[in-house]
């Protein structure tokens, strides 16, 4: 470009009138105005999609969400049950030690110092049973329950009606509510 073309440029910018709404002319224009407001553009094809991939992607992880929920009690029920599983399993094993012991005390019954020791013995193996939940029951009395007892003899008897328990030979045990072993008894007939 020129130094002639340069200064008749320059001319030309000098001598041109501002526009209206310039600044500093005080006239209003175009620029002043404020626009009215737009409408909110319909979303396109893409952006549905995508909204609609999102709530998608939402449900699935909020189902997800509720079935790792499920599954983390499901399998804390499982656990529980299987704790369970194991503490019936080895009190069967140390029930019938609990009962030779408890023949071992009758048999004593006249050496103080022994049946002493006999029940201590009895005493803290029946406590440690009761703090993982074994109880045991002695039905002497009650009406006769399969499911509870197990019938060994049946005899007449005078003092009680007829099906009902009138003799232990053996305590039941049960574990959380449910009968781990039925008790042995005598049924009157």
């Amino acid at each position: 470009m020129s130094e002639s073309d340069t200064r008749n440029e320059e001319e030309f910018t000098a001598a041109a009138p501002p526009h209206p709404g310039a600044a500093g002319t005080g006239e209003t224009g175009f620029g002043d105005a404020e626009a009215p407001p737009a409408h909110e553009p319909k979303p396109t094809e893409e952006e549905t999609a995508v909204s609609d991939d999102a709530a998608k992607f939402l449900a699935l992880a909020q189902r997800t969400q509720a079935d790792f929920e499920n599954y983390r009690k499901r399998m804390a029920r499982e656990n529980a049950a299987a704790i369970d599983r194991g503490v019936g399993k080895l009190a069967k094993e140390l029930l019938p030690a609990l009962d030779h012991l408890d023949h071992a005390l009758q048999a004593a019954a006249g050496h103080e110092d022994v049946v002493k020791g006999f029940a201590l013995v009895r005493d803290e193996i029946v406590k440690a049973l009761g703090r993982v939940g074994i109880q045991p029951f002695s039905p002497q009395g009650e009406v006769f329950d399969p499911n509870e007892h197990e019938a060994m003899v049946q005899q007449p008897s005078e003092d009680a009606e007829s099906g009902t328990v009138i003799e232990v030979y053996q305590q039941g045990y049960r574990i959380n509510g449910q009968v781990l072993r039925p008790a042995r008894v005598v049924v009157a007939a």
